[in-house]
């Protein structure tokens, strides 16, 4: 015990937070260009004392240990500035989605009870100011744009103490919180903690081949845990952070070939906008793409060919393990191996390691993985099980180790005593070269409960009967999974964001009776 007692000194040695790292860059690399954003340019130095200074705002402004931030806008540098001022003054910071509704800011509000809020006014100004004024009109609102007759975010930094000031952090404590897609008929803020943005940051700066001379297009939503790992690497690896506000192709390019940026997060519709831009080669875009047409665009994630997660695409994540840490680029086979900092197994219900090859829920611990959910004391408990967080997705482990992403377990059926996930079936059924798409549904059974059917599009010119595709499953899976019914449509109903709406195929082709699942 007087041993232990005698290391003592040593604890504040260890205490490294995301504030410790900006405070090192601008001690190593401080005339190094860390951030542009339209005519702003800032140096590492220049960004330590621009986070000094919002750190003091948020603490005249009562932000503390465990307090929240909450930005409600688009893409800004100033996102970044938040979640490292934030990390000093040990708050937790949360960049909302610009694209909510009134009612989902609303929901936000109360549920998060950020301290302060930092909005835009440009865009969203109306709908950002009718959620004050029936929230708290009289709460801590700083307007990061500008705008007359409000608290402007430039105005305050001006004006506050550059004194660095930050007390030594627990590395496991929550900085960034992230709301994901509902449980339970709400959405829930995932909290990830020091630990867990710098060890992912270092990860992403690896996989993605980012070292202090790149350069990262965040046109991405910097609510997506995915693009902001890519700012964090760049930040981390000393490279330049370019800003955009929302996606312009035409500003992409331009962007791209000013600044000769090497990595970027650039969905699909908008390469096909950007090449129809640069169809004659007007912008150079060669310090990132082969050529004027980006002909080696793969994958949103934009980066050098060279680079390992390229050299490797694929893998899986979720935003409660840090986004995608479990990946192709580490080895194996499917979606690959677990980085270094984590640990996964495929279970039963029960949390009981399943042999290989058996489908099961994939649990994950270590320090990747999130905090919990703020403000979610019964679903936090149920998503641990003997000191393991339940994905909700399913998957199975290949002979060599390797982990295969079967899909999400948002439904189940039961059959009998037998749980079916109908993503698993699906999986199955699109591996038949005469299914073009498929949802998997329940349906009400008197003996059963429900029974399995499956809603096929089949290929053009695909004949094949409901027995060839229920027999192709029984060969591939055990046999209470296969369909018992076929259906057979000319498309299915999908949802603004391109998935399958479960809802209206129950609807269109009798589903129902599911058991409550977690």
């Amino acid at each position: 015990m007087k041993q232990h007692q005698a290391l003592a000194p040593y604890l504040s040695v260890h205490a490294y937070g995301l504030g410790d790292l900006l405070e090192e860059q601008a001690r190593c690399r401080p005339n190094l260009t860390a951030i542009v954003d339209g005519a702003h340019r800032f140096s590492f130095q220049e960004v330590d004392d621009r986070v000094n200074r919002l750190a003091t705002v948020l603490r005249n402004h009562g932000v503390g240990r465990g307090d929240r931030v909450l930005w409600l806008g688009q893409n800004s540098f100033r996102v970044l500035e938040a979640l490292l001022a934030s990390a000093r003054v040990g708050a937790i910071m949360c960049p909302a989605n610009w694209r909510w509704s009134s009612e989902e800011i609303a929901f936000a509000l109360d549920d998060f009870d950020p301290k302060v809020v930092l909005w835009q006014n440009k865009d969203v100004g109306e709908i950002n100011r009718g959620a004050r004024d029936a929230w708290r009109p009289d709460s801590n609102w700083i307007c990061h744009d500008g705008c007359e007759g409000e608290t402007n975010y430039e105005d305050l930094i001006a004006t506050a103490d550059p004194t660095r000031e930050f007390d030594p952090v627990e590395t496991s404590k929550p900085l960034l919180a992230i709301y994901t897609a509902g449980f339970s008929g709400k959405p829930g803020a995932a909290l990830l903690s020091h630990e867990s943005l710098l060890i992912v940051s270092w990860l992403n700066q690896v996989g993605q081949g980012v070292t202090e001379t790149s350069g990262y297009l965040v046109s991405g939503p910097m609510f997506h845990v995915g693009v902001l790992m890519g700012a964090l690497a760049t930040f981390m690896a000393g490279g330049r952070n370019a800003f955009v506000a929302r996606v312009d192709p035409e500003e992409l390019l331009q962007i791209v070939e000013s600044e000769k940026l090497t990595h970027a997060f650039i969905a699909p519709p908008t390469i096909e906008q950007m090449r129809a831009i640069n169809k004659d080669g007007k912008y150079d875009v060669s310090s990132i793409f082969r050529d004027a047409q980006m002909s080696d665009y793969r994958i949103p994630l934009v980066m050098p060919g060279s680079s390992p997660m390229m050299s490797a695409p694929g893998g899986y994540g979720q935003t409660e393990i840090g986004g995608l840490t479990i990946t192709k680029w580490m080895g194996g086979e499917a979606a690959g191996r677990p980085s270094p900092f984590l640990q996964a197994k495929i279970a039963d219900d029960n949390g009981e390691e399943l042999p290989i090859g058996e489908t099961g829920e994939i649990l994950a611990r270590g320090p990747l993985v999130m905090c919990g959910y703020w403000n979610r004391p019964e679903e936090n408990a149920r998503r641990v099980v003997n000191g393991w967080h339940r994905t909700n997705d399913l998957g199975r482990r290949l002979e060599d180790g390797s982990i295969v992403f079967v899909g999400p377990k948002t439904t189940m059926i039961k059959s009998g005593i037998e749980n079916i996930y109908p993503a698993e079936v699906e999986a199955c059924l699109k591996t038949h070269d005469g299914v073009a798409d498929v949802c998997v549904i329940g349906v009400p059974d008197p003996t059963w409960d429900q029974n399995v059917k499956a809603i096929i599009v089949r290929k053009p010119g695909s004949e094949h009967g409901p027995e060839d595709f229920i027999e192709h499953c029984r060969q591939r899976l055990a046999s209470y999974k296969k369909p018992k019914i076929v259906e057979f449509a000319q498309a299915l109903p999908r949802g603004p964001g391109g998935v399958v709406d479960r809802a209206k195929v129950d609807q269109a082709y009798g589903g129902g009776g599911y058991p409550k699942v977690g």
